[in-house]
């Protein structure tokens, strides 16, 4: 089931960095995948954005593939098909 509106409302709130990058590849993500995106890809997204911007752009950008805030997120196929995504050029 995809998210509600109101739901990918926050979520587009939550993704207004304080880093111009991490902001350029939230934007294109949601024009890429707004339309489409789970109520569990959404849960961690969430997750994703309550991390430190330099954490989270650690994480896009591929200098690293998971953060210990995350614990047991980071395996989780939903986690590692959403970072793929949130990677794609």
């Amino acid at each position: 089931m995809t998210i509600s509106a109101a739901a990918l409302y926050r979520l587009k709130s939550d993704a207004r960095r304080g880093l111009l990058e991490n902001d350029l590849i939230l934007e294109r993500f949601f024009s890429r995948y707004a339309d489409t995106l789970t109520e569990e890809q959404g849960a961690v997204l969430t997750q994703l954005l309550a991390l430190s911007d330099n954490d989270l752009m650690d994480l896009l950008i591929g200098r690293v593939d998971s953060v210990v805030a995350l614990g047991e997120v980071c395996s989780t196929p939903t986690f590692l098909a959403l970072l793929g995504r949130l990677r794609e050029r």
